[in-house]
């Protein structure tokens, strides 16, 4: 805002900030943060919290609003900023629409499955009665700063997790994506997403395919940013994962049950018809390539059927299944005989 600039530089108005920072990123990053409000003479309360799925609850969300209302910042003027992982930018945004009935709010991921999917879109949330994100709304950031130096530091297992969301966006929607990461990912693996000058043999792998799948998926919210058609690409490998992922905590990484889903649902696919032999093996070796499980001992036939019918409910009474139907394109269980690529 140029008006709120000036009263800033001018000294008029001091510029203060709420940050909400993941622990294990305010232990490797916090005083850097700390030193940048510093020089910027913004007045700042940092609050660190353990932002895991098992504390990704109402109470942690009341905590913030708690130490937010301390603070008492100005909910036109002063947007609250959430560092960290995808649970922390959930619960900070769930955190911001609820005060003064909305607040704005900044994300900054700081790990790869945050940077491609919890920073994009409106949606917030935490867990509640055992059900991932049954509690929730949308309210969009006013900003998401995207910086991948941060992934550097998270452990390689991280980076496979994140991995797999870029992956559902390549299957779904992007056959150039599915071909980078077959051919990139131990690459991206052992780089940790970083942009090397040196590479000639990959290029910058790490740029497109980050800029790739953030591009894919904002094709995918922007004109349905509030879920109004409940038809969505988007939800391939969340049929099943939800309940799996909540059942088997900690076990499972969230980009790791979504890719046991779409590994069963590429079984499926082939099964029905929509994809061939050849197809289903290219994507499964995909998977393993990117060091992603392919099953878990803990998705039994009952708790497919029970997250099946939880889809059911979601959904209206109807299965909204997407599937692959070939390399990059995809459609629902419903309209298996659109054409590839054609939006659900």
């Amino acid at each position: 805002d140029p008006q709120q600039l000036e009263l800033a530089t001018s000294g008029k108005k001091k510029l203060r900030r709420f940050i909400v920072i993941d622990e294990v990123v305010d232990e490797l990053y916090g005083s850097k943060v700390r030193e940048y409000f510093e020089e910027n003479n913004v007045q700042h309360k940092i609050l660190a919290l353990p932002t895991t799925e098992e504390t990704k609850s109402m109470d942690l969300v009341l905590n913030i609003l708690q130490e937010v209302q301390n603070f008492s910042i100005d909910r036109r003027t002063e947007p609250i900023i959430a560092i960290g992982g995808g649970v922390c930018l959930d619960i900070v945004g769930l955190a911001a629409s609820l005060y003064r009935r909305r607040t704005p709010y900044i994300r900054v991921p700081t790990t790869l499955l945050s940077y491609v999917d919890a920073s994009v879109g409106a949606k917030n949330g935490v867990n509640f009665l055992q059900c991932k994100n049954k509690l929730g709304g949308y309210t969009p950031p006013v900003a998401s700063f995207l910086d991948r130096s941060f992934i550097q530091s998270i452990p390689r297992r991280h980076i496979s997790n994140g991995l797999g969301e870029i992956l559902k966006m390549a299957l779904v929607k992007h056959k150039g994506l599915f071909d980078l990461l077959k051919s990139h990912g131990k690459y991206l693996l052992d780089t940790k997403f970083q942009s090397y000058g040196g590479s000639a043999n990959h290029g910058d792998a790490a740029l497109q395919t980050t800029r790739i799948a953030i591009e894919t998926m904002l094709e995918e919210l922007a004109p349905n940013l509030w879920e109004d058609d409940l038809d969505r690409l988007v939800d391939f490998g969340h049929l099943i994962s939800p309940e799996l992922e909540m059942r088997v905590l900690p076990s499972l990484m969230h980009g790791e049950a979504v890719n046991v889903d779409m590994a069963f649902m590429t079984y499926v696919a082939h099964v029905r018809g929509l994809i061939t032999a050849e197809e289903k093996e290219q994507i499964i070796q995909c998977m393993r390539g990117l060091e992603l499980p392919v099953w878990h001992g803990g998705c039994s036939w009952a708790l497919i059927k029970r997250a099946l019918t939880e889809r059911l409910k979601h959904g209206g009474g109807q299965p909204r299944m997407p599937l692959p139907t070939g390399l990059g394109a995809a459609g629902t269980a419903a309209r298996d005989s659109r054409e590839p690529g054609q939006r659900a």
